[in-house]
């Protein structure tokens, strides 16, 4: 596995349950600020392997990012079970974002 790999699966495995990061949050804390999208690849690929909390991640704007309609509820409702208070499909980043 890939050093960056590596570092964004155990960053991903930290964030606490109510809690979010997003994907170019965890990018930089990675080593590579620019590599979001990287990020998601990594999430959707290692999520069942690694057992991540991939409902805890989400884009810039705080909002849930997934477009696949049952994916994208089953998101908010984990969240929601956790006490995320969600808008629609926006959480409030100055509320709920983690910062390792």
């Amino acid at each position: 596995m890939k050093p960056f790999t590596n570092t964004v699966i155990n960053i991903i495995k930290i964030i606490p349950e109510g809690s979010v990061m997003t994907y170019g949050q965890i990018a930089a804390l990675a080593g590579s600020p620019r590599s979001a999208r990287q990020v998601a690849r990594i999430l959707h690929s290692m999520s069942g392997k690694h057992n991540l909390p991939w409902h805890r991640v989400v884009n810039a704007k705080g909002e849930v990012a997934i477009k696949e309609e049952g994916s994208h509820e089953e998101q908010k409702i984990l969240l929601e079970m956790e006490g995320v208070c969600l808008s629609g499909s926006k959480i409030d980043l100055g509320i709920y974002q983690y910062h390792p």
